[in-house]
């Protein structure tokens, strides 16, 4: 074969490919079949296997490119990545234009109005053109490199098209990843025939796409992105973030059509009133709207709060609120043995979703509200995901119906059950309960425990039923029944080899990860870190005495009783004995010598809603610089790291004379400087 040849044949390849690319993935608009489509790549990808050298970068092969990635790089975000102050009503916004107008000296201003997108927030970073590097948002100042992940998103151009616009020496643009309804059904569908678990809602779903190791399993996800904002825009040239758009739209990025140029706030309400019904029709999910001032330079005069910039606002639609009928009240068991009640209801359709059960909390919740099996009920979604039921319609209650209460037996193994003083909760009394023992093992293998890949509710469940497992320690048995495994269903020699491979690779876990994954009553990842590091060894912790555990900064009493009830068990005793014979770690390194860094010797407590880090980063984070996260403030704590919505700990914070900043001054005190 001819080299030259070879060599403008790529080219028109990668030119042809790129321009369908675009059709279909950005325009919705395709001018060839799917399999005309394959061939070209198919002829594309046997020429640059001839020819490795002629293989470019931004070559249309080079989507699915990248090696399946061990943990994911830090990005820092040149500009912050800031989020949005909200909006719930028309008032808010007429108060956030009254703020714009006020900053402005009353000089006329106009706003952009888009669609938001419920995804999840991306960075892209292009150099001459090519697509180099991309993150998720993270806390704002610091994020995840998904650079392979993306590569496999359709509508992210590999090379920017710079015919009709020169394109920038470097461009950092922002967008949003998603999903759309008709994906999520099609995934789900295959997910449920295969029996595994369902994927929730196409936001967690493009999340955790977008966050897999393997960019052929993202690929699977078939996710999409809207591009929003070019970053700095007023340094290379733009007057308005409407031509910026429009300029996004010309280097053939995937722009929203849905988005209007207004002249007041009157213009403003009246848009966001025509897509409050309109949004369930679109085929992606949107949780709201977001207003910018068009004009960079009254976005720059504006400037910024400590959280939020000054010159945009994103406003949350109110949740949807449907009458429907309580048609029976279902119980769940946890791991724990808490009974959880549901109740089941006629189908009805909220937040372009069917609802047929929502969550009714614990008894005190049902008798608070007086619900009953039969009566028409008030339901909506909490935060647009978890339903819930909001009222009661009493007049439309059923004359027979009657008032409804916890029965006496475990619903799953008919133990007693028994609420104990002091508590909300129901729970069984039967540690071998089979539905605890259900969920106990799949809070065992989750992702934040063990973390043990393939192993989901349905094979679970299949391996509990033809006897191949009582607990959690019997999964490492499970090579010696690998004939029993190949004869289950949807369980062929890969399959089982996978599984097995996953099981195997979580002997040598890390020892808070294996405390974690026992599933001890109060004991989340913070304590199970904190248990870890003093003890060192899993034996240590078994002979740990109460005073010793209580002593333990940041652990507390609540949690020092529930780790000694737990490792008296006989029961448990048992199930470390077979865990110990399968060869999984049982040790750590304890940590006794001083910490290092600048909280070295501080117990810090957090409290409130943060905008900067969620709980478990900024928990990492204070014991990362030496110090200690406890979940409870008494005279040993340092500071209080103070969010919003900051409730009794603040409170007695503020009692006890103990320091409280914010988590900005947090951040230029302890991790800037």
């Amino acid at each position: 074969m001819d080299r030259s040849w070879a060599e403008r044949r790529i080219a028109e390849l990668t030119a042809t490919i790129r321009h369908h690319e675009y059709l279909y993935y950005v325009r919705n608009e395709p001018e060839i079949s799917d399999a005309a489509f394959d061939g070209l790549m198919e002829e594309l990808k046997r020429l640059e296997a001839a020819f490795p050298d002629l293989r470019r970068p931004d070559s249309p092969t080079q989507r699915v490119g990248g090696a399946a990635a061990p943990d994911f790089a830090k990005v820092p975000h040149q500009p912050p990545m800031y989020s949005l102050d909200n909006a719930f009503s028309e008032a808010d916004l007429r108060d956030f234009d009254r703020r714009v107008r006020e900053g402005l000296g009353g000089e006329p201003v106009a706003y952009v109005c888009e669609l938001k997108i419920d995804g999840l927030s991306i960075s892209l970073r292009y150099e001459d053109g090519l697509f180099v590097q991309g993150a998720t948002r993270g806390d704002g100042e610091i994020g995840e490199d998904v650079t392979e992940n993306l590569r496999t998103i359709g509508s992210i151009p590999l090379r920017l098209d710079g015919s009709e616009a020169p394109v920038p020496p470097r461009l950092i643009v922002r967008g949003e990843v998603f999903m759309t309804k008709q994906v999520l059904e099609e995934l789900n569908a295959a997910l449920a025939a295969e029996g595994k678990p369902l994927l929730q809602n196409p936001r967690n779903a493009a999340a955790g796409g977008l966050r897999q190791k393997d960019p052929r399993k993202t690929r699977e996800r078939r996710l999409d992105a809207f591009l929003y904002q070019v970053a700095e825009a007023d340094q290379l040239g733009f007057s308005d973030h409407w031509s910026a758009l429009e300029r996004l739209a010309v280097w053939r990025f995937k722009v929203n059509p849905h988005r209007r140029l207004a002249g007041s706030i009157d213009e403003v309400i009246d848009w966001i009133k025509g897509w409050q019904e309109r949004r369930h029709d679109l085929p992606y999910e949107i949780d709201g709207l977001v207003i910018k001032v068009n004009d960079l330079s009254q976005q720059r005069r504006l400037g910024f709060t400590s959280k939020f910039p000054r010159w945009a606002i994103a406003y949350k639609f109110p949740a949807e609120e449907r009458e429907t009928t309580v048609v029976g009240i279902s119980l769940e068991v946890g791991r724990t043995g808490v009974v959880t009640p549901a109740a089941e209801l006629a189908p009805v359709r909220i937040a372009g979703t069917t609802v047929k059960r929502a969550t009714l909390h614990n008894e005190d919740y049902i008798r608070e509200k007086d619900i009953r099996i039969g009566d028409t009920v008030i339901v909506r979604k909490a935060g647009e995901i978890i339903p819930e039921v909001v009222r009661v319609v009493l007049e439309k209650r059923p004359p027979d119906a009657q008032p409804w209460s916890f029965p006496a037996e475990c619903p799953a193994c008919g133990a007693e059950l028994v609420r104990p003083e002091g508590e909300a909760a129901v729970r069984c009394t039967n540690s071998l309960c089979p539905a605890q023992q259900y969920r106990a093992i799949l809070h065992f293998a989750s992702r934040d425990a063990m973390n043990i890949e393939g192993l989901g509710e349905a094979l679970v469940q299949s391996l509990l039923e033809h006897g191949l497992i009582e607990d959690a320690a019997d999964l490492y048995r499970l090579r010696e029944k690998r004939d029993a495994l190949l004869s289950l269903e949807r369980m062929g020699e890969k399959s089982v080899e996978n599984l097995l491979a996953a099981i195997d690779a979580t002997r040598q876990n890390p020892l808070h990860r294996l405390i974690f994954a026992l599933g001890i009553r109060h004991v989340g990842e913070r304590a199970a870190r904190l248990l870890a590091d003093h003890f060192g060894s899993m034996e240590a912790i078994e002979q740990a005495g109460l005073d010793e555990l209580t002593a333990i900064p940041g652990l507390g009493p609540k949690i020092a009783e529930s780790v000694r009830s737990y490792f008296a068990s006989p029961r448990s005793h048992q199930l470390l004995a077979k865990l110990r014979a399968a060869g999984v770690n049982m040790v750590g390194e304890k940590k006794t010598g001083p910490a290092e860094g600048p909280l070295a010797g501080m117990t810090v407590v957090v409290t409130g809603t943060l905008a900067r880090w969620g709980r478990k980063e900024i928990e990492a984070l204070i014991q990362e610089l030496g110090g200690k996260a406890a979940g409870s403030v008494s005279r040993k704590t340092s500071f209080v790291v103070a969010g919003e919505a900051a409730g009794s700990k603040l409170k007695k914070a503020q009692e006890l004379g103990i320091p409280v900043l914010t988590e900005d001054e947090f951040y230029v005190r302890y991790v800037q400087g």
